[in-house]
């Protein structure tokens, strides 16, 4: 009986933490137009900030560059969306071809894993979708790295290549962003003191120190003490001569 309620106990505590390490999925919270900005920057400096799961929009001219900005935090594999809806087929002379590239808080360009990170349409094409994966944020790294870290990051999309009489011409662009959560898998030990790129506003988003994988720490250990609990009951138990 003893040996069935530790086995017991054993089983309520890793399913405890279980569900604790899970957490919530960073989930879209959909567009919420009141507070995601209508305008994009045109550089680093003036990045229009939005967060997570809102959708930026801007109306600008074929040629401009466009500079928006999200936090992301550690343990999130960030997916950085954009959309630009071209100008009328008979008012270009060529296919055109679009570009986003994702920026840390060092203004470091992110690599992307997966996504169509540039596209080329033709002439008649009327919009144009972007996507880059950026690999899961770290919460520390070694200086000479260019791993992505916790803190802001700029979106800069812009048209590379096209007819030189198409530049002027008006666009409409959008850009999300949404994170995957990695949670203790992607954890490493360290943490930077100020998230890149974030002055002073972390403390609505920054998880800090804390990861799923000390959850899983603490259910190794009380497993091992369980186990030795357990095996000395055991050991107790068959030591006991028999009675007549």
């Amino acid at each position: 009986m003893r040996v069935r309620s530790f086995l017991t106990g054993a089983l309520l505590s890793l399913g405890v933490l279980g569900s604790l390490a899970a957490g919530p999925a960073v989930a879209d919270s959909g567009d919420d137009e009141g507070k995601a900005p209508t305008e994009a920057g045109t550089s680093f400096r003036t990045a229009a900030a939005f967060e997570q799961g809102q959708k930026a929009t801007a109306h600008a001219s074929t040629g401009d560059y466009l500079y928006w900005s999200f936090p992301a935090d550690s343990g999130q594999r960030p997916t950085v969306t954009a959309s630009v809806e071209l100008p009328e087929a008979q008012a270009r002379h060529g296919e055109q071809t679009w570009r986003i590239d994702v920026y840390d808080g060092l203004r470091r360009r992110q690599s992307c894993q997966y996504g169509t990170q540039a596209r080329t349409v033709a002439a008649d094409a009327a919009r144009v979708d972007l996507a880059c994966t950026l690999r899961t944020v770290r919460a520390w790294s070694e200086p000479w790295a260019n791993d992505p870290l916790p803190g802001r990051y700029y979106v800069r999309l812009t048209v590379t290549a096209l007819d030189d009489a198409d530049l002027g011409l008006p666009v409409s662009a959008s850009a999300s962003a949404t994170s995957k959560e990695i949670g203790g898998a992607a954890a490493v030990d360290g943490s930077l003191s100020t998230p890149l790129g974030v002055a002073g506003d972390d403390g609505d988003w920054s998880s800090g120190w804390w990861t799923s994988r000390w959850l899983w720490t603490g259910a190794g250990a009380i497993l091992a003490a369980l186990a030795g609990i357990g095996g000395y009951a055991l050991t107790r138990g068959s030591g006991r001569p028999a009675r007549a």
